[in-house]
């Protein structure tokens, strides 16, 4: 593995690793074990990883939990801790959304979970459509007034929904950092509108899904597992596994020989070197998947390889 690089989410002056760690569907998830949680987060530090990226919803608060124990014994003023507030945690109709009063519980329940002091950053999961966008922007500003969370952000939100929040927010207080999915296979909503809105507004993009959930990597050229991510969530599985998709990532494999690289690797480099990108965000469900994707930060994106890329993943 190469050195890890670090860049600064936006224009602020905290940094985060170039290759984070996220939680999604693995740790509380797939990954249940103490021991094993701790040895893939100790690794990924020991590899320079900072940026650990969680959520309340992320198995129902597990993920906070077993990530937490993990996180706890590396040094806090290292790390940079993320979790999120949205998605319904209860049946409760006020434990959900981006209301002030949803949003304090949230973040004081994720505190407990992840055992710390503070978040450095808190992403609204969604963009809520029942709140008064007002609300959310204050709440979140006092939430750093009081030292619970660092800086806060967002997720999936479009451009305009960034403006308007930065138009609300007090200097200083608006959102940080979006967080959309973004890969070769998804590219057009963040090229075309998350990156002129954050350039614009001094914002950072972390990313999430860049191997598109695996596909990316080749695991389902011929096929798709039933214990797989896209095995189990039938959404992704609809959205992405197109037979003229899946001829597109095989023909991948042509180009990342050429770069010397795994087609994970080639994905993952590729989307560290698009414009306006802070961080992207890894899964991991071993050492030796950890160690192939940190291999990423080894790859060189020449020219002929972009052009290559473009020409067989056009941005929609």
């Amino acid at each position: 593995m190469g050195d890890m690089t670090y860049r600064p989410l936006g224009r602020c002056g905290t940094k985060v690793s170039t290759y984070s760690l996220g939680g999604w569907t693995t740790f509380g998830g797939s990954i249940t074990d103490e021991a094993f949680t701790k040895e893939i987060l100790h690794a990924a530090f020991d590899a320079g990883v900072n940026f650990f990226d969680i959520a309340d919803v992320y198995a129902r608060g597990a993920a906070e939990t077993i990530m937490g124990k993990a996180l706890a014994e590396l040094p806090r003023r290292h790390l940079v801790i993320s979790s999120k507030c949205f998605w319904p945690m209860s049946d409760d109709v006020n434990d959900r959304g981006l209301s002030r009063k949803h949003i304090f519980e949230s973040v004081h329940d994720s505190l407990a979970r992840i055992g710390t002091d503070y978040l450095d950053i808190l992403f609204c999961h969604r963009f809520d459509e029942e709140t008064p966008l007002e609300e959310t922007v204050r709440a979140m500003g006092d939430l750093m007034r009081q030292g619970k969370i660092l800086y806060w952000g967002t997720s999936e939100w479009t451009g305009e929904q960034l403006r308007a929040a930065h138009a609300i927010a007090e200097p200083g207080y608006g959102p940080q950092v979006e967080q959309p999915q973004y890969s070769l296979l998804v590219r057009g909503k963040v090229e075309g509108d998350v990156v002129p809105a954050v350039e614009e507004t001094g914002m950072g993009v972390v990313v999430w899904s860049p191997l598109a959930s695996g596909l990316l990597t080749g695991k389902y050229d011929d096929g798709v597992p039933e214990d797989s991510r896209l095995g189990r969530i039938d959404w992704l599985r609809e959205s992405l596994m197109q037979e003229e998709t899946v001829a597109r990532v095989k023909a991948m494999q042509a180009i990342a020989d050429e770069a010397g690289c795994s087609r994970t690797q080639l994905a993952l480099a590729w989307a560290a070197a698009q414009r306006g990108i802070s961080s992207v965000i890894l899964g991991a469900t071993s050492l030796a998947q950890l160690e192939e994707n940190l291999g990423a930060s080894e790859v060189v994106i020449s020219d002929e390889v972009a052009t290559a890329l473009a020409e067989l993943f056009p941005a929609t």
